[in-house]
């Protein structure tokens, strides 16, 4: 035997490691019982353990190792819930909590966190324990503004349209006791600090601490939230609210220029969102069309797609192209730009260096070389690389659709293509589009952006079995006031409605 904890050899009757002190366990391989390793027979079920073969692989039971951690502590509480459960028959009020409970640990999970507690309605999150990341209290905002959204449609889906989550986001040192059972794996002032800025949101809101935003402010936008008295501090704290994820992580995609507020698009970015997570639980492909007039937000949905995306723990690879209206190499441009964009190869790029490229990708995610061979020839015409000809599009399109499914190289992994102005594509890269979405075998979320003409001209494609259709509708007179109204601070009410 040896110890599970520094994997030093063990004396036959040890009861602790002699090189690290841990105490040593077997298990009765009957009924599983711990025992210690001196005893002849299991005191629970009577089987043999000296001998008779009874003893299960060594184990041993680590002792909790305290250490001091800077993390990011998320506390959340639902407003609303209290009225919600006074008019409702508790078996439903219990479903619904269970349902509640189900979305907090989903949504913390997508962002690398780690439930640490439910508290009545309340939950409480963690980021940096029992791993961290330089980007921990990012995805600790990002979980909460997800939870906000997730909570208000959780509530108009059950007929509670007042029912909202207010969250708090506090990033500081804490005590932390890894592998701690039956008690809280974290304490200290920023647990309590995080319950006390919770208190102080707005319903519908994520408040964070300065700290917090400091290392978030790259890429998530921040409006002043005020000094606020908290109790057990001596001074008033400034407190920030996240209004937007304005980039990726880390501040990229981020743009210097003035940038609008996502308005009026919650609900279809929603569904987009959903669709993603559906592709990749499923390992299926999901086909959305982004359907809309010129101008009406369908790159702007796409960009807080990616930004989304981008936030994830989960590893996902992104693909964009454009369809293009006129020009050389028109027909499978979006589906030659994925292919150049996963590879790296650069418009300045010689021949011999985009084969160089394309072989290292081939090597890295398709393992089997016979496979590689079959490849190689599709993606060496696609590239429009001189290479061997005479191949029908039947070789081509099932030499793309493996290259795709060998992409996600695990069940962690999922590939997104998004097909900019789809609407000018040919109807030979449609025809691939279609044989994707059916036949693939792999986690994967096929988006095309196009005007109202793409379905006027291919209807087939709204009818697919996997495939959503979201419209995009020109946005209201009060979604347009508001748009403004986060574009230009203090903009007088009579200009405003000028403008609308």
């Amino acid at each position: 035997m040896v110890c599970a904890a520094c994997g030093t050899a063990l004396l036959a009757s040890a009861k602790f490691c002699g090189e690290c002190g841990t105490p040593v366990l077997v298990a009765c391989r009957s009924c599983g019982t711990k025992l210690n390793p001196t005893l002849k027979f299991c005191p629970e079920c009577g089987t043999p353990t000296a001998t008779g073969g009874a003893l299960a692989p060594a184990t041993a039971a680590t002792a909790p190792v305290a250490q001091r951690r800077v993390t990011s502590v998320l506390f959340g509480d639902l407003v609303g819930f209290t009225t919600l459960s006074e008019s409702r028959d508790p078996e439903v009020v219990r479903e619904l909590l269970g349902r509640y409970f189900d979305t907090a640990r989903e949504i913390v999970a997508r962002y690398g966190g780690t439930i640490e507690k439910f508290i009545g309605d309340a939950v409480m999150a963690v980021w940096g324990v029992p791993s961290a990341h330089e980007d921990d209290a990012e995805r600790a905002v990002r979980a909460g503004l997800d939870l906000t959204e997730a909570v208000a449609a959780f509530g108009d889906e059950v007929g509670a349209a007042g029912l909202a989550m207010r969250v708090g986001v506090v990033t500081g040192e804490v005590a932390v006791t890894l592998g701690a059972t039956d008690q809280g794996m974290v304490a200290g002032d920023a647990v309590n600090t995080a319950a006390r800025v919770q208190a102080k949101a707005e319903p519908g809101t994520v408040w964070v601490d300065g700290q917090t935003r400091s290392l978030a402010g790259g890429s998530i936008d921040f409006r002043e939230a005020g000094l606020h008295d908290l109790k057990g501090k001596a001074e008033p704290i400034e407190l920030f609210a996240a209004t937007a994820v304005m980039g990726g992580v880390g501040g990229e995609r981020s743009s210097d220029r003035v940038q609008a507020p996502l308005v009026g698009r919650r609900r279809e970015l929603s569904v987009l969102k959903e669709m993603f997570h559906v592709a990749a639980e499923e390992g299926r492909p999901r086909l959305v069309i982004l359907s809309g007039d010129a101008g009406v937000g369908k790159t702007r949905i796409a960009w807080e797609l990616e930004n989304y995306i981008d936030g994830l723990s989960a590893t996902v690879l992104w693909h964009r192209g454009r369809c293009l209206a006129y020009g050389d190499g028109v027909a499978f441009s979006a589906l030659t730009a994925a292919v150049r964009g996963r590879i790296a190869a650069t418009d300045d790029d010689t021949e011999s260096s985009t084969r160089a490229k394309l072989a290292h990708s081939l090597e890295t995610y398709v393992p089997d070389g016979a496979q590689r061979s079959r490849l190689l020839p599709a993606l060496t015409n696609l590239l429009g690389l001189a290479g061997p000809s005479g191949l029908t599009r039947a070789d081509l399109f099932s030499a793309w659709l493996t290259w795709f499914e060998r992409l996600s190289r695990s069940e962690d992994e999922s590939v997104v293509w998004v097909v900019d102005d789809a609407h000018y594509a040919d109807d030979g890269l449609l025809d691939f589009i279609e044989h994707l979405s059916t036949v693939a075998q792999a986690p994967m979320l096929i988006v095309l952006l196009a005007r109202p003409e793409l379905l006027a001209r291919r209807p087939a494609l709204a009818a697919l079995r996997r495939a959503n259709v979201i419209g995009l509708e020109t946005l209201s007179r009060p979604d347009i006031a508001a748009l403004l109204d986060g574009l230009v601070e203090g903009l007088p009410v009579d200009v405003r409605d000028g403008l609308v």
